[in-house]
């Protein structure tokens, strides 16, 4: 990545500011602004996040803010309430105060003397998120986003369901947040009320898993944020960017769809990051990418964005699994909209029948798909992040705990771009049930890789907001969507779609194992094949700002281990989400943060299913103003019987190796749709 020093504008940083809401709460920004905004005032960009400018953040901040405001804006990286440096309680993700502060942080940032009176909104994940659910309310300053890594409902599309199955990330991501939410507010910053502050969060820290888990099927409280309830709502002009190595691609084909404001779309092959700085590469100049939608949108420049075609898509070549890619070569596509025109792409149907995967021959009996619990182990991240072992290996363990139809050899290879999708009938043998379809690349060497997957939890079958249990034996029809991928299947390969019952621990097992009956008949695959010439690489190199200078205390070792009790039949995956030990040298902040995900099941008793969370939040400065030192070791447990969750958690908060704070939580959830 090239690092850019010299800009168009001087900058100058606010380290901190304070902006007021109406309530007497007052939240931490910190601004970039060209020096001479006061007296040329330029358009805003903001992004509204909480997790804490200081230090969660600050890394990608600094790469990225002061790009924008070298180029003639004025760029703001603002802390939501609870969060970092800002005052007053976070209660839940998304929720109306959430919203209803942003709306004051614009008008606030209009009446600046450094701002025009435009403004833009940018944001990957959470930012993602609530730039689509601000800009759904209409204020009148925002003329665009940049939402990425983001989605339209939140019940369908995000760490919690897919598929009405709950996800284990549903856990793991409040044991998460329940960590970064008791980061202290820095003393540096805040003076001597730090301490106040941090108690307040400590003593008033939402147990979100128990919201989550408490909804388990598309209820008001998903509703809420969900722009897909009224895409109309949407007017602001809306860039939508993702990876193939995220969770959230899904979103943008249904966005492209439905959205009537202007709109554009981007796929490349990233993980769960920044597009100039993301793997795998090619890492594309985001930057410059965003100044023309900015300038566009903001400025009135022409700057030709609007007259590309729609969506920009890279399918990846295949390549041999591995649990971590650092590139992936491939091919650049336009399509001029979405649903792209058949010309550009087009469906063919493959029918998983007796020989395998053909386009002629039918099932002629029933297959029974009867995988063990502990089905899944191989499936990689639901979002790949941390850069540790998070990708796919190899599938072939999974697939011998699966029905699988494969097809014959692709002596040209294929070029899938869209979302395949599987149509069958089935039964289930309980009056509960999951089905997985997982699509492989197999090569001439037997092995496979992941391409894509799709999961269905069969009590909501017809309708995610409504339960309606299988009655065993009885037939259903059944249609599961894969998620949205760009794959080129080599020359020489087959496609293989593998069938099971269970996928631990992508999720949560069902009330008991649920074999399933495959029906005979015409299953069918609908497979989406790229018909769009290939285009050269339509990106600049990445650029960036110049680096937070930062001191690496001990190196970040993410870990993925399996293991089984070969006795028992158990299975155990153990996650090592380690951040390692950074010290900031510009203001000496100190930071190490640990999490440990163990998540086991077994083989016929999904009452055995278990999760244990544990995240270790570490933070000091050793010299000069703001000296502190705190630690904060956060847990979540879960169990189930058959009618019931039972969730435990504690968080326990240590100063100068003595104990200030203890809370604990106990809850019993009813299962209602799991």
């Amino acid at each position: 990545m090239h690092i850019k020093e010299d800009f168009p504008r001087r900058v100058r940083e606010i380290e901190n500011a304070w902006i007021p809401l109406a309530d007497g709460t007052y939240l931490a920004a910190r601004i970039w602004l060209p020096e001479d905004a006061e007296t040329h005032p330029v358009p805003a960009i903001l992004e509204y996040l909480p997790y804490r400018k200081r230090d969660g953040t600050a890394i990608r901040d600094e790469l990225t803010h002061p790009y924008f405001a070298g180029h003639g804006y004025a760029s703001i990286r603002v802390d939501m309430r609870g969060n970092g440096e800002s005052e007053g309680l976070m209660e839940d993700e998304y929720a109306p105060q959430e919203q209803a502060d942003a709306l004051e942080v614009i008008d606030w940032i209009v009446k600046q003397p450094w701002c025009s009176g435009n403004l833009g909104m940018m944001g990957i994940s959470w930012g993602g998120f609530n730039g689509l659910q601000v800009a759904a309310l209409k204020p009148e300053p925002l003329k665009a986003i940049i939402t990425l890594c983001s989605t339209d409902d939140r019940f369908a599309d995000d760490v919690h369901y897919k598929g009405g199955n709950m996800l284990l990330e549903n856990l793991a991501w409040s044991a998460t947040m329940m960590s970064f939410s008791a980061a202290v507010p820095d003393p540096a910053l805040v003076g001597d009320r730090w301490r106040d502050m941090w108690q307040h969060r400590l003593d008033n820290m939402p147990l979100l898993a128990d919201n989550w888990i408490s909804h388990q099927y598309r209820d008001d409280y998903w509703k809420h944020g969900s722009i897909n309830e009224n895409y109309a709502d949407i007017e602001a002009a809306v860039y939508m960017i993702s990876g193939w190595g995220d969770s959230y691609t899904n979103t943008i084909p249904r966005m492209m769809e439905h959205l009537s404001c202007p709109r554009k779309a981007l796929l490349g092959p990233w993980m769960h990051k920044y597009p100039h700085f993301a793997i795998p590469d090619p890492a594309i100049g985001f930057l410059q990418e965003a100044l023309r939608w900015w300038d566009y949108w903001l400025k009135d420049i022409e700057t030709g964005i609007m007259d590309e075609p729609a969506c920009t898509f890279y399918l990846q070549d295949g390549l041999p699994p591995a649990t971590k890619y650092l590139e992936r070569p491939g091919q650049w596509v336009h399509t001029s909209d979405w649903p792209a025109p058949s010309d550009q792409v087009e469906t063919t149907r493959l029918l998983l029948g007796d020989h395998g995967l053909t386009g002629t021959i039918a099932l002629s009996e029933d297959r029974l798909i009867a995988s063990p619990l502990t089905m899944g182990s191989l499936q990689g991240e639901y979002i790949p992040l941390w850069f540790g072992a998070d990708f796919p290996p190899d599938q072939r363990r999974d697939d011998g705990l699966s029905v699988t139809f494969d097809s014959e050899v692709y002596d040209k290879g294929l070029d899938i771009l869209g979302q395949p999708t599987v149509a069958l009938t089935l039964s289930s043998a309980e009056a509960c049930g999951q089905l997985h379809v997982r699509l492989c690349d197999v090569s001439p060497s037997g092995e496979s890789t992941l391409i894509t997957y799709g999961t269905l939890n069969l009590n909501l079958r017809n309708d995610q907001g409504h339960v309606a249990a299988p009655i065993p034996g009885e037939p259903m029809d059944i249609r599961v969507a894969m998620d949205l991928i760009g794959y080129r299947l080599p020359e020489g390969h087959r496609l293989r779609v593998a069938l099971s019952s269970a996928s631990f621990p992508l999720v949560w097992s069902p009330r008991k194992r649920a074999d399933l009956t495959l029906k005979a008949g015409s299953p069918v695959l609908e497979l989406p094949l790229c018909q769009a010439p290939f285009v050269p690489m339509p990106f600049e190199p990445p650029e960036s700002a110049t680096p937070c200078r930062l001191e690496t205390l001990r190196k970040g070792e993410p870990k993925r281990t399996i293991s089984e009790d070969v006795g028992s039949g158990e299975v155990t995956l153990t996650i090592e989400d380690d951040m390692g030990d950074v010290r900031f040298e510009d203001h000496g902040l100190r930071v190490e943060q640990q999490g440990k995900e163990i998540y086991t099941s077994h083989p016929t008793d999904a009452t055995r299913t278990r999760a244990d969370i544990v995240w270790t939040y570490k933070a000091c400065r050793q010299q000069g103003d703001g000296q502190f030192n705190v630690e904060v070791t956060s847990r979540h447990h879960l169990r189930c019987d058959e009618s019931t969750f039972y969730l435990t958690a504690s968080q326990i908060a240590h100063e100068d190796g003595i104990q200030v704070s203890e809370k604990t939580w106990e809850r019993e959830i009813p299962r209602t749709a799991t």
